[in-house]
């Protein structure tokens, strides 16, 4: 173990309820781990059905009582805006806190993650101010208008993949516009959103309008939607655990945002510029070691130009460098945990085993003392739609091309899938790209560029990629309700 992956962190690992820092009520940690180094960081509260009973009801009484609901909308901005500027303050050591945690690179959670996070914020606060209700000319001699009210207690539960960033994306909305919550972060990656807790105190947020709850998906993350105090229910994760989800709000008819998985379709046509794609694939596929929801995991190639492309694909990957994900010149770390590892390693055996052509990579990657969960930068070529590998969300550096004929049977194929996250489409026609971008069945796609974001352009899925949308105008329709107002003026 080289001293940049010493495991050093600053965090309290206790659940943050009501203000306060508890021990889970049954007394129980769990470790939470270093995967470059595969070494304990430290242990944290595991938060059971009792503390996310607490914590609900620590929300509930901050929704009615105290500060909260008497800010005004514009204190509500300033508030959120301070945050960001904290989490800008704060960034060198939350984005080492992440990497440590997560094993991405320290490159992406100081120059993209961090900042993202803190604009997620900064976005928000400008909204508190603006979400209101219309007046409504109805017949007679009514005054109709409808209010735009929060919905109240919001459960939050987010993924591994993007800790802090996913923390972000569900906290801002919901609290420009009024809503508190409880934050389940993954239990494979919780210590940024600890501390991010200390972050919302700092700024003076009230207690009780976060809360953040370690734990485990079939107790914490289960009790947390079962819940009868708890309105909604926003989710980004797995589809398996998004239909479980489904399933366990119906008891109680909560509002549900699911934000699931992906088998994106990146479509290099004849006509594209095959450097720029060749730099979007890498980018689509490589990018977050491929523990990424929107991941360009399936690339289609047109068939004229297969061969060329794929050499300039497989030269630039095999020349990617796995490493220490603190060092500053690093781009693929290591894999969340060594359960993800072995589940990426089962898949590039079943592409083996189904006739795909490996064509780079293809196995656990040494790094140091050999020790982490790191997994070479890995191209199957000659898949088909049929395959394990392109028909599955591995959710790590593996990439499943496919060669197509013309633009209707790239179409055709990008469809064949259960998901709808995302899309990419590289060409110079730019109504062949239009084209493309309407008949391709998912919730964002890319023209000549990849996994380009922003908060301001709302982002989700269709069919089994979830539904509902986070960030943008769109994202705050996931934490409000409209009510109707009618005054009778007549005499």
């Amino acid at each position: 173990m080289t001293p940049a992956m010493e495991p050093q962190v600053n965090v309290t690992g206790k659940l943050w309820i009501g203000g306060d820092w508890r021990d889970a009520a049954s007394g129980k940690t769990f470790e939470v781990m270093n995967p470059a180094t595969e070494t304990p960081l430290m242990p944290v509260a595991e938060a059971g059905e009792a503390d996310i009973d607490l914590a609900v009801t620590a929300a509930q009484k901050a929704y009615t009582e105290g500060d909260w609901p008497k800010m005004t909308a514009a204190g509500r901005g300033q508030l959120l805006w301070k945050i960001g500027d904290l989490l800008l303050a704060n960034a060198g050591e939350l984005a080492r806190i992440e990497t440590m945690n997560n094993g991405k690179p320290i490159f992406e959670s100081r120059q993209v993650d961090v900042p993202a996070a803190a604009a997620c914020f900064h976005y928000y606060a400008g909204w508190a101010t603006k979400i209101h209700g219309e007046t409504i000319p109805v017949p007679g001699n009514f005054l109709n208008y409808t209010l735009r009210e929060p919905l109240g207690v919001c459960g939050a539960i987010i993924p591994w993949n993007f800790p802090l960033l996913m923390a972000a994306w569900k906290l801002a909305p919901a609290l420009a516009c009024g809503n508190t919550v409880v934050l389940k972060p993954a239990e494979q990656t919780p210590l940024t959103a600890l501390k991010l807790a200390e972050i919302l105190e700092q700024a003076g947020l009230p207690a009780g309008v976060v809360n953040i709850v370690p734990g485990f998906g079939p107790t914490a993350g289960a009790a947390l939607v079962r819940h009868p105090g708890v309105a909604k229910i926003a989710f980004t994760g797995s589809t398996a655990v998004g239909k479980e989800i489904m399933r366990e709000a119906a008891g109680t008819l909560k509002k549900v945002s699911l934000e699931l998985g992906g088998k994106s379709p990146n479509i290099v046509f004849a006509d594209a510029d095959l450097d720029a794609a060749v730099r979007g694939a890498i980018n689509g596929i490589f990018y977050g070691k491929g523990e990424v929801c929107a991941a360009g995991s399936r690339l289609f190639v047109e068939s004229s130009i297969h061969d060329e492309f794929l050499g300039k694909l497989t030269e630039r990957a095999s020349k990617l460098q796995v490493g220490d994900p603190l060092h500053p010149k690093t781009r693929v770390g290591a894999l969340v945990s060594s359960g993800q590892m072995k589940k990426v390693l089962d898949y590039i055996e079943a592409g083996n085993r189904e006739g795909a052509k490996l064509v780079t990579g293809g196995g656990r990657a040494s790094v140091g003392d050999g020790k982490g969960y790191f997994v070479k930068p890995t191209i199957f070529d000659q898949a088909t739609n049929t395959m394990k590998i392109a028909r599955e969300e591995i959710f790590g550096p593996v990439l499943a091309a496919i060669e197509f004929r013309d633009i209707e049977d790239a179409i055709s194929q990008a469809n064949q899938t259960v998901y709808g996250l995302a899309a990419a489409v590289w060409t110079r026609d730019i109504k062949k790209a239009h084209k493309a971008a309407r008949a391709l069945q998912a919730g964002t796609v890319w023209i000549n560029t990849y996994n380009m974001l922003d908060t301001a352009s709302p982002f989700g899925g269709y069919k089994m990629s979830g539904f509902g949308r986070e960030l943008g105008q769109h994202g705050l329709e996931m934490y409000t309700q409209t009510k109707s107002v009618w005054v009778d003026l007549n005499d």
